[in-house]
C-alpha cells in the first residue's frame, strides 16, 4: 500500500480497527517483532504503530523486551480466559486430554468451530513430533483434519450446507472435497459417532476424533488423536470414546447461565 493511501485507510479506520490489526501482525513464527516490522506487517504507518504499541504496552497488552522487540502481553492473554465459555469447555477437558495423553502417548488435541475455520484451545504432544500443526491457537481447514470433520458432521444443517457450497482446496489426494461425497462421509460420522481419516491434511499422519457435547446436546468441541499412518491403535477410540463421554457428562451438569 502506497504512502497516500495508507493515511487514506487510517484516517477512515476506528483505532479498535488499527489495535486489532497490530495485535493479529504476532503469530507462532513471529511472535516478537521490531517496530518497523510490526509496522509493516500490520499495513500501518511507523509512528502510527509506535504510538498504538506503546498504549498497549502501558495497559500490559504488549510487552516489550530488552531487545526493543514487541511481544503479546500476559495482561491479554489473562482477559481472553475470563468469561469464555470456549475456555471453560478447555478447562473442564484438560485433566481428561491429559489421561489420554499418557494412556496413548499421541498427539492429543481438543479443537472447536470459530467461524469457518477449526482453532485449537489445548495441545498434548510427546517429545520430538514433528507434526506442526495444531498448535494451541493456530486454525486449520475444517475439511481437512478429523477435528474439523466430526465438528462439520454435528454442525446446524444450514451450517454444513453452506460450507458444502464453498469451494474446497485439496490438501492431500486424500482430501475430500467433492459436496456429495463429503455430505455421505459426514453422515457416515453422525452414525459412527467418530471419524478416522488418513492423510486428509497430512499425507503421513491419521486423525481420530470424537465429539463432545454439552447439556443442550450440541457438539461444542472435538476430542482427537493424531497416529503415524499405518500404525494406528485399535484401542484408542474406546478411550476417546469415554473419555469425550465424561467430559459431556461434567458439560451437561453444569447450571446454564439462566439457571442462575
Amino acid at each position: 500500500m502506497t504512502g497516500s493511501s495508507r493515511i487514506q485507510q487510517e484516517s477512515r479506520e476506528s483505532v479498535i480497527g488499527r489495535v486489532s490489526r497490530i495485535l493479529a501482525a504476532f503469530d507462532r513464527q513471529n511472535s516478537a517483532l521490531g517496530l518497523s516490522v510490526l509496522a509493516e506487517r500490520a499495513d500501518l504507518p511507523v509512528a502510527t504503530t509506535y504510538r498504538l504499541a506503546t498504549e498497549l504496552v502501558r495497559h500490559g497488552l504488549l510487552e516489550r523486551g530488552e531487545d526493543k522487540r514487541i511481544r503479546v502481553g500476559m495482561r491479554l492473554w489473562e482477559l481472553s480466559t475470563r468469561g469464555n465459555d470456549r475456555l471453560a469447555v478447555r478447562n473442564v477437558a484438560l485433566p481428561h486430554l491429559e489421561n489420554l495423553f499418557e494412556s496413548l502417548g499421541q498427539l492429543t488435541t481438543l479443537g472447536v468451530l470459530e467461524g469457518d475455520t477449526v482453532l485449537y484451545l489445548e495441545r498434548l504432544a510427546p517429545a520430538g513430533l514433528d507434526v506442526e500443526r495444531a498448535h494451541i491457537g493456530q486454525r486449520h481447514p475444517i475439511h481437512a483434519g478429523s477435528t474439523g470433520l466430526v465438528l462439520l458432521a454435528f454442525s446446524p444443517g444450514d451450517y454444513q450446507e453452506a460450507f458444502l457450497r464453498r469451494k474446497l482446496s485439496k490438501f492431500t489426494p486424500q482430501t475430500i472435497v467433492d459436496p456429495h461425497v463429503l455430505r455421505r462421509h459426514l453422515a457416515m460420522i453422525r452414525r459412527q459417532r467418530y471419524v478416522m481419516v488418513p492423510g486428509v491434511g497430512m499425507p503421513d499422519w491419521t486423525g481420530i476424533a470424537v465429539p463432545i457435547f454439552d447439556g443442550d446436546k450440541s457438539a461444542v468441541a472435538a476430542l482427537s488423536v493424531v497416529y503415524p499412518r499405518g500404525k494406528e491403535d485399535p484401542a484408542a477410540l474406546p478411550a476417546m470414546r469415554a473419555a469425550a463421554f465424561a467430559i459431556s457428562m461434567t458439560l451437561s451438569s453444569r447450571p446454564h447461565p439462566d439457571e442462575d
